[in-house]
């Protein structure tokens, strides 16, 4: 009978630590979705804040979930060979213009400095922004950005001039705070 007892029990942890880790995953790839529109996601690889894979895609898009230090994003290949590039501290080069969809803006993230993408705090930049949606725009050319506003209060301006990592900010609504 206690066999019996602790079998049942065992079966019944299993199913429901089963149900919790699918309802993640969900919640996850739900919190990627909000990146981007339909057209985007729909067929975008969903990846985990860890780089698991969540679900494939076929259209060179992969969309993240909301993580501490960013809100849910969709890049392409462009987009991600730049955040590899900022996180190493390596050069990069855009070889074609580029665009990363954060249209649930940074969501719970604590947002980023506009000068420095090094920052990781916002008493160590006084240009600390955290944006509602919006999508970043990085092109072959910085030179191209010359001209254009670095004032985070401006509708489209450029986050980390002056670095290889430099992009055009485009608002779409404002942060919901």
């Amino acid at each position: 009978m206690r066999t019996k007892i602790f079998s049942t029990c065992c079966c019944v942890g299993l199913l429901a630590s089963a149900v919790a880790h699918a309802s993640e995953k969900e919640a996850l790839i739900a919190s990627a979705e909000s990146a981007g529109p339909p057209a985007v996601t729909s067929k975008a690889t969903i990846k985990a804040a860890d780089g698991a894979t969540l679900r494939e895609g076929s259209n060179g898009y992969t969309c993240y979930s909301q993580q501490k230090a960013m809100g849910p994003m969709c890049n392409d290949k462009i987009w991600d060979a730049l955040i590899h590039a900022m996180m190493k501290k390596e050069s990069f080069n855009a070889d074609r213009i580029s665009v990363s969809y954060m249209l649930a803006g940074e969501g719970t993230a604590l947002g980023v400095s506009n000068s420095d993408p090094y920052a990781t705090e916002p008493g160590e930049s006084q240009d600390w922004v955290k944006e509602g949606p919006h999508l970043m725009i990085v092109i072959p050319d910085n030179t191209m950005l010359e001209g254009l506003s670095t004032d985070p209060s401006d509708p489209v301006y450029v986050m980390w001039k002056d670095t290889p990592y430099a992009h055009i900010m485009v608002k779409i609504a404002s942060d919901q705070k």
